[in-house]
């Protein structure tokens, strides 16, 4: 099984153009992926920079022929022409999807500092050792107590899978909506958390969770930034009974796409 977890920046490159199909080309060339996880996608969104209001989440879809595209979005404003702007995370998957779910993460009020609604999107995929849950979320940027308050919640959710877990399995008649698909306790996370690998919140998730970096990680973010610090933002973490699935974990320092770089784990059967 092969990943991608990347920070699109609405498909705006290092050269200012927005450009989805230039992002979907890096992400099959680099990996052949059989998961996108994808953040900072965006919908009608033409305030953003270089960005002309395309669907975004369509021009990815389309790209990936064969591929189920799940999207979650936090921001869902309206646009001048009566429609909506909405930007968010996106999964795209080709391998089968069974239950999706939506986690509106905390957006505790903060005096004076910018911030968004932040959301995690949820899908459950049919690995070829079973099924797992593909978790890909971003967190805050500059309110530290909101990425404080939505790692506890990451962590909740963790825990609510693997009672969820249990207690679906046993339900041995129900119908409609209340069937019970299966929500396992095997688990990815991926993502841009905002936090540098030494940040005190990682370690939290490290308290339940796997870094696959294990210490080792490559700058994703102003890789390509002339005058600035490059550093490690984008994870992927798993649960500690995938860790020995994990077969190869690397940084694309190449691909100027983004502001981000792309991060691709392989996992074994």
């Amino acid at each position: 099984m092969r990943l991608v977890s990347w920070n699109l920046q609405w498909c705006r490159g290092m050269d200012g153009v927005v450009d989805p199909a230039r992002v979907a080309k890096v992400a099959r060339q680099l990996a052949d992926p059989d998961v996108c996880c994808f953040q900072e996608v965006a919908q009608n969104f033409d305030s953003l920079a270089g960005s002309a209001g395309e669907d975004q989440v369509a021009m990815l879809a389309a790209a990936f022929p064969g591929y189920g595209a799940h999207f979650a979005w936090g921001v869902d404003v309206p646009d001048a022409r009566g429609g909506r702007r909405r930007f968010g995370n996106l999964i795209l998957s080709r391998l089968p999807v069974h239950r999706v779910l939506r986690h509106a993460l905390p957006w505790p009020a903060e005096d004076k500092v910018p911030s968004m609604p932040r959301v995690a999107i949820e899908a459950v995929v049919g690995a070829a050792w079973g099924p797992v849950r593909v978790t890909t979320t971003h967190l805050e940027y500059y309110a530290v107590a909101q990425r404080e308050a939505q790692v506890e919640r990451l962590l909740e959710i963790d825990r609510e899978a693997i009672a969820h877990s249990r207690s679906l399995a046993s339900v041995k008649y129900a119908s409609g909506p209340f069937l019970p698909f299966a929500r396992p306790a095997a688990g990815i996370l991926t993502g841009d958390l905002n936090m540098r690998p030494e940040d005190p919140l990682l370690a939290r998730l490290r308290a339940a969770l796997v870094d696959t970096c294990q210490g080792k990680h490559a700058p994703t973010f102003h890789v390509h930034q002339p005058g600035t610090e490059p550093y490690c933002c984008d994870y992927v973490f798993v649960t500690p009974d995938l860790a020995p699935r994990v077969r190869s974990v690397r940084v694309d320092a190449e691909t100027q796409a983004s502001d981000h770089q792309p991060l691709i784990v392989e996992l074994n059967k």
